[in-house]
């Protein structure tokens, strides 16, 4: 029987998805689709490979203080983890990313995490300032805009934990260990023990302000790219938005991504896009289009060729299955965290 976090994706997909189609013209729909000029989709999904390997060139800058790694290495373990989002629930792609590095390279799971956990938060920043910068010129639907308040809390104190937490390992180290010691069984400790160490080494760049400029302005050219993307896709469809409001799109559908969802992010990336489109006055036939055929334009080019590195690596379906249960139950349990201990201890890690 599926997990019940499979279930409630599914419920929360088909709940924006209704919401998102509610009152279309299916006839006015299908003629955009029939009429949209495809071609543009070509330099958008070339804009959207490049920002890939700017991804790609800010993950190796993060890991650099673990392991010095060429980007053109990383290149296909970052993209066999944006496959892994698209086709498993609750971004696993991410924790399979980190289980071939770690195969790959030999960095343990548990500070290449730390990267990555690293990434999604500044690229939460990165949505929430695109937000606040376009507001005076797209203002947002009153569901959208508690929606961002919310991100902004939560991606706030994200930050202010993370800083904590590379400031200060030691004191936090000694609460760490305190609780593993009292919360959990003691066949357990040994297993648990070293992560902390090594999740606190993921998050080093947080030390220098130097790194941390890097890795924000890296992620404001990132998503400035993908926000290009958008605007080449625009021009297959007949409507025309400034490039504020595709920014404040870009925004707030990735954002929405994060709430749980189908694999894909189905509905949560299309209802917000579609209602922000009919908010400057995009019909909602051409919004649904747009929306609909920029998702599989971002969907299906990196999800092919994250099947065709996947295969070139040996990566099989197994340890795909294998990144999805240590996405969804981070409990010390054997089929999870002992994966990621055993393979720490066979490099000599010290639990």
């Amino acid at each position: 029987m599926r997990s019940w976090k499979f279930w409630l994706g599914l419920l929360i997909s088909v709940g924006f998805l209704t919401i998102a189609l509610r009152g279309l013209d299916l006839g006015h729909f299908w003629e955009v689709l029939r009429t949209a000029n495809y071609w543009w989709i070509v330099p958008g999904v070339c804009v959207y490979f490049v920002t890939v390997w700017v991804r790609t060139w800010r993950w190796h800058s993060m890991l650099t203080h673990l392991k010095p790694i060429p980007t053109s290495r990383l290149f296909p373990v970052v993209v066999i983890g944006y496959m892994g989002n698209n086709v498993y629930p609750a971004r696993a792609g991410e924790v399979l990313r980190s289980y071939v590095l770690r195969r790959n390279e030999g960095v343990p799971m548990s500070a290449s995490l730390a990267t990555v956990v690293l990434e999604r938060l500044f690229d939460g920043l990165v949505m929430l300032l695109f937000v606040f910068a376009t507001l005076p010129f797209a203002p947002l639907p009153p569901f959208y805009r508690a929606l961002v308040i919310g991100f902004s809390v939560l991606f706030g104190a994200a930050l202010l934990s993370f800083l904590l937490l590379a400031a200060r390992p030691q004191r936090l180290s000694r609460l760490y260990a305190y609780m593993v010691d009292r919360l959990l069984p003691a066949r357990f400790r040994p297993q648990v023990h070293g992560l902390f160490d090594r999740f606190v080494e993921g998050l080093q760049s947080l030390r220098s302000p130097r790194e941390m400029l890097v890795i924000f302005v890296t992620s404001v050219l990132i998503w400035l790219g993908e926000t290009l993307k958008y605007w080449f896709v625009m021009h297959a469809f007949p409507f025309e938005v400034s490039f504020a409001v595709l920014m404040l799109m870009t925004a707030v559908v990735n954002l929405a991504t994060t709430i749980p969802s189908t694999p894909g992010y189905i509905g949560t990336f299309d209802a917000p896009g579609i209602a922000i489109l009919s908010q400057f006055g995009v019909p909602q036939a051409i919004a649904t289009g747009y929306t609909l055929v920029l998702h599989v334009a971002l969907w299906l080019p990196i999800t092919l060729l994250g099947a065709f590195y996947m295969f070139g690596q040996s990566v099989g379906w197994r340890d795909m299955e294998r990144a999805a249960q240590m996405k969804e139950d981070p409990t010390p349990t054997q089929s999870a965290s002992s994966e990621v201990e055993r393979d720490d201890v066979a490099q000599g890690v010290s639990l």
